[in-house]
């Protein structure tokens, strides 16, 4: 898990936030896509700059954090590639497992999806939104207008040159380079809405509802909402949010310039085919989540996602998981609650029965503890903590 310094310098690179989309904004099919771009001179402006960046795509392929299971990056590749249509074969769609809501295109073609965004978005549509946004910024040639505007590059060059000394030395980490370099290239507003319009043309072409651009930040800020550090961060308009519009904004913009652009074809979602694509991995994607220590915004997913699968042990499992670890008033209670629940649900996995017993030990109920825990051992013996569990229960 990013450390929360590191994740502020990340996520305010700007690479995911969504600018408003301008007023009276040219109709629907006004926006043609370029041809595929030629790999500039090495030697040009443009050279350099992809140059700096195939280096750190080099590092990323190295990295423990990439999610290398070949459905999961098909599926969202091949989601990637409809949207951007003949320019697919300049795209590389790299899956990153951090829980955090991001998304980042860097002008070579690299694509970063991140594992928070992936367990955030509620259907392919909603993933088809913010991919569609980040390919606009590629083919608009956002990162090569802003390298323009550095007007001192003997400054940007020092500072280039002091920052990778720092990152040869250790003291930068691999995503905290990637965000200091997304942040020299930093869009303007008129870029995003720039990249939002061409987001939407993309999934509205490939037939998905336009309405769910304005859905997925709609939930963001629902979450943002339900845990009172975040709230604080965004309401004092931190790093995180400090360049861009306000979400309420960006939501309200996005569902007007869906409405405006609709094609009466353009209503898959495609939900239960996401939910398909994500399974394998929901279980690692919400124990990253969980160690995120944002409690509040959690529950607020989970609630979100209960709703759609109310019959789901996992879900209510996890829910259990957030009370017991957050410890407040009532959380215990809160926490057996929900796993009690989840025992009569589909889907609830073994641990339940451990967590169960463990907050059972907490509120002195020594008896049920024990019970849940020999449920745990019979259902998972091979547990790599079967042999602490067993310390619980008494010699036979």
């Amino acid at each position: 898990m990013i450390a929360p310094r590191r994740r502020r310098i990340v996520l305010g690179c700007g690479c995911l936030a969504l600018g408003a989309l301008a007023p009276g904004a040219a109709a629907s099919g006004a926006w043609h896509p370029p041809a595929r771009f030629a790999r500039p001179d090495e030697a040009s402006e443009e050279g350099g700059l992809w140059g700096m960046f195939d280096r750190e795509e080099a590092r990323l392929r190295r990295s423990a954090f990439l999610v290398r299971d070949k459905a999961l990056n098909d599926y969202v590749t091949g989601l990637a590639c409809r949207l951007a249509g003949e320019h697919c074969a300049d795209l590389r769609v790299y899956l990153v497992r951090t829980p955090h809501f991001n998304a980042s295109m860097a002008p070579n073609g690299m694509m970063q999806v991140w594992s928070g965004l992936l367990l955030r978005a509620a259907n392919e549509a909603q993933l088809a939104a913010v991919l569609g946004h980040e390919i606009g910024h590629f083919l608009a040639r956002h990162s090569l207008e802003r390298l323009r505007d550095v007007k001192s590059r003997a400054a940007f060059a020092n500072f280039l040159a002091i920052f990778f000394a720092a990152a040869r030395a250790g003291n930068v980490g691999q995503f905290a380079q990637l965000g200091v370099l997304a942040s020299l290239f930093a869009f303007t507003r008129e870029q995003e809405r720039e990249a939002d319009r061409i987001g939407l043309e993309l999934m509205t072409r490939n037939g998905y509802a336009p309405g769910e651009a304005g859905a997925i930040w709609s939930q963001l800020l629902e979450e943002i909402k339900g845990d009172a550090v975040t709230y604080e961060e965004y309401a004092s308009r931190s790093v995180l949010f400090a360049t861009h519009p306000p979400i309420e904004e960006r939501q309200q913009m996005l569902s007007d310039t869906a409405r405006e652009i609709g094609r009466a074809e353009a209503t898959r979602v495609g939900a239960d085919s996401y939910r398909a694509a994500l399974a394998r991995h929901r279980t690692e994607f919400f124990g990253d989540e969980l160690r995120r220590r944002r409690y509040g915004e959690t529950l607020v997913l989970l609630e979100r996602m209960r709703k759609a699968a109310a019959d789901d042990g996992e879900l209510e499992f996890y829910r259990g998981e957030v009370f017991r670890m957050r410890g407040e008033k009532d959380d215990l209670d809160q926490a057996l609650s929900a796993y009690r629940h989840a025992e009569a649900l589909r889907g609830a996995p073994p641990e339940l029965f451990r967590s169960e017993g463990l907050v059972l030990r907490q509120l002195n109920q020594e008896t049920e503890s024990r019970i849940a825990f020999r449920r745990y051992l019979e259902l998972k013996p091979a547990a790599e903590d079967a042999e602490l569990i067993r310390t619980y229960l008494p010699r036979d």
